[in-house]
């Protein structure tokens, strides 16, 4: 698998010089190197040091993101914006396929009959379809899209392999991540009202970048 660094010289350069800038100006903090990796890398993205205190980890949420994706697993996104910033190339290397219903006919339908949103009935269409299951779930704008899925977590036994939640607003934002706290399945979130599909992008390529060195 070709690894996660930039491709050329100087993009490596002003990578690195970027992420010294981030440590640097950190300094100590309580994350495991593996998670800081995705920390930082969350900053990078957004240069918001906020996110040093706002995210949160599940203690096995780096292994089972890693060990998912590493065994092809399928990413269920909320948003095509999630999908478009992937890099499939690296995601085709372990068969990791992208799913997003958001804007599928059927869903759009069965939102406006159900008075619910087609964020909630793309998360209900993944798990009709058996994606849900061992799935990495990825949720940057809509907050009822994670609070579906918690609730199947809960209520029906749904077993995504990794909760990322990070949606950006004002209307459940928050509450939606908190959520997220008190289910059984394993999670990553920025707590609060902050987040965003950049975010949710950054997530997934800094546990594809871990899985990597996970096989060196």
């Amino acid at each position: 698998m070709n690894d996660m660094r930039q491709m050329t010289a100087l993009g490596r350069k002003i990578e690195q010089g970027s992420f010294a800038i981030i440590d640097r100006e950190v300094g100590e903090h309580s994350f495991p190197p593996e998670e800081w990796e995705i920390v930082r890398r969350v900053i990078h993205a957004t240069a918001d040091f906020e996110f040093a205190q706002l995210m949160a980890f599940h203690p096995r949420a780096v292994s089972a993101g890693i060990e998912a994706l590493r065994g092809g697993c399928a990413i269920l996104v909320d948003v095509r914006m999630i999908e478009a910033g992937l890099n499939r190339a690296r995601l085709d290397t372990y068969g990791c396929e992208v799913n997003c219903y958001i804007s599928d006919q059927d869903v759009i339908k069965t939102a406006k009959q159900n008075n619910s949103t087609r964020a909630i009935e793309s998360v209900r269409k993944a798990h009709r379809l058996g994606k849900l299951d061992g799935a990495v779930v990825a949720v940057g704008n809509a907050p009822t899209a994670l609070l579906e899925a918690v609730r199947l977590v809960r209520e029906q036994g749904a077993a995504p392999a990794l909760l990322i939640g990070v949606p950006v607003g004002f209307v459940s934002a928050a509450e939606s991540k908190e959520a997220v706290l008190d289910q059984s399945r394993p999670y990553i979130i920025a707590r609060g009202r902050k987040g965003g599909s950049t975010i949710a992008v950054s997530i997934i390529h800094a546990l594809l970048k871990l899985s990597v060195e996970a096989t060196s």
